[in-house]
């Protein structure tokens, strides 16, 4: 579960008992209070991958964070999305005083089986975002998604019958589809030609990727991606920096390292194969790229796994 400040975390039992949270009433679901979350950590930056799902709305008094070139604050509530086997880093302050306040509900995969939700989770594009802030809630929808948190800790914190994991399923989807709500409030705000072009270039990246495309043709090269969104590559690369502090090449490498990440903390795939998988001709090309992201060559980011 831990190796070298990187904790993994293969069941929600495991993650109450490392926090120093009483075992969760329901083995495939918990709502945790972040007050009550006692991490042993010390300070610095801690690597954190959970093996289901996530989703945590946090308050962190005078706490900024950056995006890009623009800086936000936790004075409302901050709601984060993360799919099992997503990695994310965190940046502990053990002397802050302020703690963070909140809530996460954390549900295994296993919870879905033969539901309607099994299939549908893979509609709420949120869960996948990394360019995109996370969602930022009102007052007012802060509350409605409080009382959605508080009925499924009361469902999983008393006798559980064959009705809970409907109820249980319900009320997450009922939260997923306010986030949607929430998210298209978001995006409005925003000037929309620029988010469209964002949403644009999601896509065409994911395909790129999924399809099979980089063992074939090689990693996506800025030209590419422009002509694909019919900008210029100098005015995509302009875009991009304002609005999040890259350019197209830096967005597409780390996309290759987001992936990479992945592919060797969850398969069993040589770095070798993972390097041609994504597009890398020569496997010296992939290790340089990934150590200068990341300061670890594939191999030792594997191995802090094992």
């Amino acid at each position: 579960m831990e190796l070298s400040n990187r904790y993994r975390f293969k069941t929600i039992s495991a993650y109450h008992k490392l926090a120093g949270l009483p075992q969760p009433g329901h083995p495939l679901v918990s709502v945790v209070n972040m007050a009550d979350v006692n991490m042993p950590f010390d300070g610095g930056l801690k690597t954190i991958i959970f093996d289901f799902y996530s989703i945590s709305l946090k308050r962190v008094p005078d706490a900024k964070i950056k995006y890009g070139q623009q800086i936000s604050d936790f004075d409302n509530g901050v709601l984060f999305f993360m799919a099992p086997g997503q990695v994310f880093t965190v940046e502990i302050d053990k002397d802050k005083t302020h703690r963070p306040t909140g809530w996460m509900i954390l549900f295994h995969a296993d919870l879905l089986w033969h539901t309607h939700l099994a299939k549908a989770i893979k509609d709420y594009d949120f869960f996948n975002y990394s360019l995109f802030e996370a969602l930022h809630v009102s007052e007012n929808e802060e509350a409605v998604l409080n009382s959605i948190a508080k009925l499924v800790e009361n469902e999983t914190n008393n006798n559980i019958d064959h009705f809970t994991q409907n109820v249980v399923i319900a009320q997450i989807e009922l939260l997923l589809n306010y986030a949607q709500r929430y998210y298209g409030r978001q995006f409005i705000t925003r000037k929309t030609i620029n988010n469209q072009l964002l949403d644009r270039l999601e896509h065409v990246v994911k395909n790129y990727f999924l399809h099979d495309h980089p063992g074939n043709r090689g990693l996506p090269t800025v030209t590419y991606i422009a002509e694909m969104l019919n900008v210029s590559p100098g005015y995509l690369s302009g875009l991009l920096k304002t609005l999040i502090g890259q350019n197209t090449q830096q967005y597409l490498h780390q996309k290759v390292i987001d992936l990479a990440k992945e592919k060797l903390s969850t398969t069993d795939l040589s770095v070798s194969e993972i390097a041609y998988a994504l597009g890398f001709e020569h496997l010296q090309s992939f290790t340089k790229l990934f150590k200068l992201k990341t300061t670890l060559t594939p191999s030792a980011f594997r191995q802090s796994f094992n």
